[in-house]
């Protein structure tokens, strides 16, 4: 098989973060549409993530974040977005880079993206000449959900991982039934 040097798993990644960054410019410019309202889960240690030292401390690998009632604030730039969210009744100030997203959810119209993290350099080079493989083809982690009830409260998104399931080129379902966008849904199966 040969190797692909036009990383298409990247361009679609970057392709559907992007759809990410529309949507939240859309809501920074003119609110929440209806009913809707996202579960925004990213790697609190990826480079730019910029947390309180407190948020940090209690959520020192992923954090899932709410946007529905109680945000402000929220400015989107090309790289990043901004916004304001009360902790257990502070607020703070959260900023994320597009590439920190693991995890986007829309509930009231079951619409879910699930991001993979670029690799770093020394995995990159140990699989750079085998085909590319999605980390989480069948054993996809759990999907968001929140673990508080307030909305601007985060929840940590599910660690556990999903049993592999015995269709393995139907997409993800959450337990909500909306379908998880996954790459290796498209790429060629042996």
């Amino acid at each position: 098989m040969s190797v692909d040097h036009i990383r298409y798993d990247l361009l679609a990644q970057e392709a559907l973060r992007s759809v990410v960054r529309r949507v939240l410019l859309d809501v920074a410019k003119t609110g929440l549409p209806g009913e809707h309202h996202f579960y925004i889960s990213f790697d609190t240690r990826a480079p730019g993530v910029r947390l309180s030292q407190r948020m940090l401390e209690k959520y020192p690998e992923e954090m899932t974040i709410v946007l529905q009632h109680q945000f402000w604030d929220l400015i989107v730039t090309d790289t990043t977005f901004e916004v304001g969210l009360s902790f257990g009744g502070i607020p703070e100030r959260l900023l994320v880079p597009f590439s920190a997203l693991k995890g986007f959810f829309d509930p009231s119209v079951k619409f879910g993206l699930q991001f993979e993290l670029a690799a770093n350099e020394s995995e990159e080079e140990e699989t750079e000449d085998s085909p590319f493989e999605a980390p989480r083809s069948a054993n996809a982690p759990a999907p968001l959900k929140p673990a508080r009830g307030a909305a601007s409260e985060p929840a940590l998104a599910s660690a556990a991982s999903n049993p592999a399931s015995s269709d393995q080129d139907a997409p993800e379902r959450p337990a909500s039934g909306a379908q998880v966008v996954q790459l290796d849904v498209f790429r060629n199966k042996k």
